[in-house]
């Protein structure tokens, strides 16, 4: 059995004073680009994901105990639901679904904490995650593509802008591959300061909103609250949004396993996977209440902690306030809102290309075996019904969406056809190893 490596900082180890910024810094621009894309991408308010990223990571460390490393920031996953919820039943009534998903999460978690983690296994092997994962990333394809060529929403296709995609995109994936040490957890912050800066000689920026906002300002806060007190529950977004949380469960078990694995300890045991589960969960539910995009833990701060091996929760901490009190910086804000479409786009090709691919990586990782029927047929329905853009219209405001369709359906089929050699313990695989 190899020995452990020892960390620059163990878990509950508080950092010194003269470094705690430059620690916190680092998860802070690890995480910062792709927490500022979803409400980028969703219509919501960039100042606000900021705010309920912080505060759900401080409400997660509180659940568990403060003894996970772990950084909450906006769930790619939620997208594409967000914005389909949001043409049901406006804003507030996509942000109501995400409530309600956070609240899956809760009922799994008690549901972990009675019967253990054996039949969630059961439930989601690789060959249904792996594919769902690889759904999400392909099914935003053609939005990051518009953003790139400036055709979302309307517009009409502009060489300028697509040039600036590119030349965004080609930075992140410089930046990726030749940094190393600091700079290498942050190329897509870098990447969209290049293409900013590129967008800016080709004028495709406006700077006067920025030089116009005060420095300080109160974040908007827009809750759901006033939307059920005037209107009532909006049932139509439920099938939309709550099956997303088959998909991020599945991503949050994942994530800890890998944490577990980075920290050499066993986090599903202590302080149990249905602490996780319930933190994670409440932080969703709080930044749905809030008016913030649903939270999930962050792989790019855990690829910090892997490089660092500094596995402070309190640096961990410190990057939440900071997080935190940037959303209260006007000018930030308005300067995160003169980011052209374009830049966004270049970001976004890479970062969904690299969900699509994470997701074949969870079909590698479980041994998925395509010589067998069954596995080729259900990863086939997920890939056809998620990317196709099925949907399920029951009536004209209830509809569920492609992408939690093809989750519900790899369940099923999962849980119908027959199997000769069930092992859905792979998509756990083993906290150490």
């Amino acid at each position: 059995m190899a020995e452990r490596r020892r960390p620059v900082l163990d878990t509950a180890e508080k950092p010194a004073a003269r470094v705690w910024l430059p620690l916190s810094l680092q998860h802070l621009f690890a995480m910062f680009g792709a927490t500022v894309l979803v409400p980028f991408l969703t219509g919501l308010p960039a100042e606000v994901a900021l705010v309920t990223s912080g505060l759900g990571t401080l409400l997660f460390m509180a659940v568990t105990g403060g003894r996970v490393p772990a950084y909450l920031g906006s769930s790619f996953a939620f997208i594409a639901p967000l914005v389909a919820g949001a043409q049901v039943a406006g804003p507030a009534g996509a942000l109501f679904g995400a409530f309600c998903a956070g609240g899956v999460y809760v009922l799994v978690a008690l549901a972990v904490r009675l019967f253990g983690v054996g039949w969630l296994a059961r439930l989601l092997p690789p060959v249904v995650v792996g594919p769902v994962i690889m759904v999400i990333g392909l099914g935003l394809a053609s939005v990051a593509v518009g953003m790139a060529q400036n055709t979302v929403g309307g517009g009409s296709y502009s060489l300028p802008h697509f040039a600036v995609a590119l030349a965004t995109l080609a930075a992140v994936l410089l930046f990726s591959l030749i940094l190393r040490g600091f700079f290498a957890v942050v190329p897509i912050l870098l990447g969209i300061v290049a293409g900013y800066l590129v967008a800016l000689a080709a004028g495709l920026v406006d700077l006067a909103p920025v030089i116009e906002a005060p420095f300080l300002r109160w974040p908007r806060f827009d809750s759901f609250v006033d939307l059920l007190a005037s209107q009532g529950v909006p049932w139509a977004v439920l099938p939309i949004l709550v099956p997303v949380a088959i998909v991020t469960i599945a991503e949050h078990i994942g994530d800890m396993i890998v944490l577990s694995r980075v920290t050499e300890r066993d986090f599903l045991t202590s302080p149990g996977l249905h602490r996780t589960l319930a933190g994670d969960g409440l932080a969703t539910m709080l930044a749905a209440l809030l008016g913030g995009p649903p939270n999930t833990t962050y792989g790019e701060n855990i690829g910090v902690l892997a490089i660092t091996r500094i596995f402070s929760v309190w640096v961990v901490a410190g990057a939440a306030c900071l997080a935190i009190a940037l959303g209260f910086v006007g000018t930030l804000s308005a300067f995160l809102a003169s980011i052209p479409s374009a830049v966004i786009g270049g970001v976004a090709i890479a970062l969904f290309g690299v969900i699509a691919s994470s997701g074949i990586r969870t079909l590698i990782e479980g041994r998925v075996d395509f010589g067998e029927k069954r596995n080729l047929l259900v990863a086939s329905v997920i890939l056809v019904i998620g990317i196709g853009g099925a949907s399920l219209r029951l009536s004209d405001d209830f509809t569920v969406s492609s992408m939690a369709l093809a989750a519900v359906l790899g369940v099923l089929l999962h849980a119908i056809l027959p199997d000769k050699h069930l092992a859905g313990e792979a998509v756990f695989g083993r906290a150490h190893g």
